[in-house]
């Protein structure tokens, strides 16, 4: 048995004991990912992106806006009503 076939042997026995340490503490070591809250470094960079995106506006119909000043006023007059009859 030469050097090459012993250093082949060894490689495979290290990689047999790699997974076989992976599978007995939980895998976290084969795919490289921590379990838990990510340090702030990752955090930072994944809120912001290369490219951000905006969303769109989004705009109240002149109706619309009418409508909200009405039922205010109703609930404001409501309040109104309330307070005086105590």
């Amino acid at each position: 048995m030469g050097i090459p076939e012993i250093l082949a042997t060894v490689d495979r026995e290290i990689g047999l004991l790699k997974q076989a340490r992976a599978l007995l503490t939980g895998g976290a070591s084969s795919t490289g990912r921590r379990r838990g809250r990510p340090p702030a470094a990752a955090v930072q960079a994944a809120a912001q992106p290369a490219k951000a995106t905006r969303r769109k506006k989004r705009r109240l119909s002149p109706e619309g806006r009418r409508r909200i000043a009405e039922a205010a006023k109703r609930r404001w007059e409501a309040q109104r009503k309330a307070a005086a009859a105590k």
